[in-house]
């Protein structure tokens, strides 16, 4: 009776978070700044991360930590390259419109 219980919260819990991956991804798509669709892929990641250890307990596999820890890994890298790739195309476009500022005053 108890496993049934369980095996429900452990349904209710996927299907929530498989809701809320949806929504990040919509938000990661239409998202109207950079920082947002990176927030929102970090929560995606996160969530994954959540699920596979929903899913382990399920299945008593001790075995899918390890793989949250993998992807916790990849994940984190991921977002720590789109921070970089982000800052970058920021500052080439800060150097450009003050390069474009200091050529309007010249002329």
């Amino acid at each position: 009776m108890l496993q049934d219980a369980y095996g429900i919260l452990y349904s209710g819990i996927l299907v929530v978070l498989s809701v809320l991956i949806i929504a990040c991804f919509i938000r990661a798509i239409n998202g109207p700044t950079i920082a947002d669709r990176i927030v929102a892929i970090n929560m995606i990641g996160t969530q994954i991360i959540i699920m596979v250890g929903v899913v382990a307990l399920m299945l008593d596999a001790s075995c899918l930590v390890d793989v949250s820890m993998l992807y916790a890994m990849i994940s984190f890298l991921a977002v720590v390259v789109l921070c970089k790739i982000y800052m970058g195309v920021f500052l080439e476009r800060q150097a450009k419109a003050q390069a474009q500022q200091g050529g309007q005053e010249h002329a």
